[in-house]
Formats: structure tokens, sequence, C-alpha cells
């Protein structure tokens, strides 16, 4: 049996990273995508071939639209060199970042780099590449607890991320036919450097979270990782265009 190809953007470190070990320690081949931290990559690729599994790090920056041609090569070329196939198996949407800013206070730079990153980078990365993703591949996009619940300085990210849900449902009706099966995941607060690292290293923070969780703690990596490995390799084909938010119960 051919071992599934998972492409995680921004693989390289934080909850990417984690999905990406998950993956790898199940079979899957995994690759992984970096803005500009390639030693930090290359670390990723040495975790995952520790554990047996096969791996490579590309440069993408998901904001820029210009470089998606060429990537895509560059990914053909690393399928073909690597594993021997055409096409790969599951696309994680995982790369973002974090702009904490009042709404009052948010400026358009700030919501363009957002946009460009969080919404338009997935829309037209996952375009680019769809000649590359199998018949009957997955599609996982990544939200946040933020598009359910309000928590004030972040309402430029979390809109962003409401988008990307809308889209998960658009892109499964008309993906459909192919039998690729689109869903997003929706963490919560995580212990990693997401935001300056305040959920991880601010104890007043932690607490707070943890008090407002049914499951009475922060949430960390592997919580999220192991959910990801789970919604692609769980056999779940048949769901499709659903949010399922990992968060303990952040906020019921």
């Amino acid at each position: 049996m051919t071992h599934p190809i998972a492409l995680i953007t921004g693989g390289s470190r934080g909850l990417g990273r984690n999905a990406a070990l998950h993956l790898a320690r199940q079979g899957a081949g995994i690759i992984i995508t970096y803005l500009s931290r390639a030693e930090e990559a290359a670390a990723a690729v040495k975790d995952i071939e520790a554990l047996g599994g096969t791996a490579a790090a590309l440069q993408l920056d998901t904001g820029d639209l210009a470089q998606f041609a060429g990537f895509a090569e560059q990914l053909a070329q690393t399928l073909k060199n690597l594993w021997g196939r055409d096409r790969f198996d599951f696309l994680v949407n995982n790369v973002g970042m974090g702009i904490h800013a009042a709404f009052t206070d948010t400026t358009e730079e700030q919501f363009d780099t957002l946009m460009n990153v969080h919404l338009k980078g997935v829309f037209f990365i996952t375009q680019r590449l769809l000649p590359l993703l199998e018949d009957g591949g997955r599609i996982l996009n990544v939200s946040t607890g933020l598009a359910r619940f309000s928590t004030p300085g972040f309402a430029a990210y979390a809109a962003m991320k409401g988008a990307i849900e809308v889209l998960t449902r658009y892109q499964a009706r008309e993906l459909g036919p192919r039998g690729i099966a689109v869903n997003v995941i929706a963490p919560g607060a995580i212990e990693t450097d997401f935001g300056g690292g305040a959920v991880r290293d601010n104890p007043d923070a932690n607490a707070f979270v943890a008090g407002n969780t049914a499951m009475g703690r922060v949430g960390l990596p592997d919580d999220i990782g192991e959910a990801i490995a789970s919604m692609l390799l769980g056999g779940s084909q048949w769901m499709t265009a659903q949010r399922i938010e990992v968060s303990g119960g952040m906020y019921l």
C-alpha cells in the first residue's frame, strides 16, 4: 500500500511541525514549507527522518502569490525525486501569524498582512496546487476558536479565519466531484510561541484560559497534532465541509 504524502504549510515550527511528526509516526511522507528559518526547517526534517520517515522542506512565502507557480514546479519535482509520484494526498493550510491589536487601532498594513497570508494566500495556493492533489485527497484548513468566541484584540485575525470557514464549505462543494474532502480545524488557546507565547509563558493568562475551559487546562501542541493526524488518517472520508474545534471546550 502506498503511504500518503502530506504538504503542511508553515510546518517547520509550532502546530504545523507537531502535526508533521504525528503524521510521520503513522507512515505519511511529509513536505513542509518555511518562510525564512531554513535551519529550523532542516531540523524538522531530521526529526521526521529519525522516526523512519521521509520528508522535505521547501521555502514559500504564502503571502506572495508570485511565488506560487515556481513553488508548484518545485513541489512536483520533490514528489518525483523522493517518492516517485506525481501527486500528493493531503494539503494542510496551516501557515499563519497573529497580530494583536484593538479594532480601533488596527492599521491597513496589519490588515493586509493578515489577509494576504490567512485568506488570499490560502485561496490561491490551494487553487494552484489542485492539479497535484490526488482525487480522493483531503484539504484541511486551519481556523481558530476566536472565530466562534470574541476576545478583544483579534478582530482582523478572527475575521480572516471566519472567511476561511466559509471558503472551506465552498471548496468542499466544488471539489466534491473529485472525491476531495475539505474540512477546517479550529484550535483553542495552545501553549506555543503564537502571539508572543502569552498563553504559554504568562501564568495569569494560562490560568485564565484553563479556568474557562471544560477540560480544565490550556491546550498543548500534541492535542492539535494528534487531531490533525486523526482527521487525515482516521478513515473519515465521508466527512466534509465540517468545522472541528479542538479547544478542550473553551468558553462553552
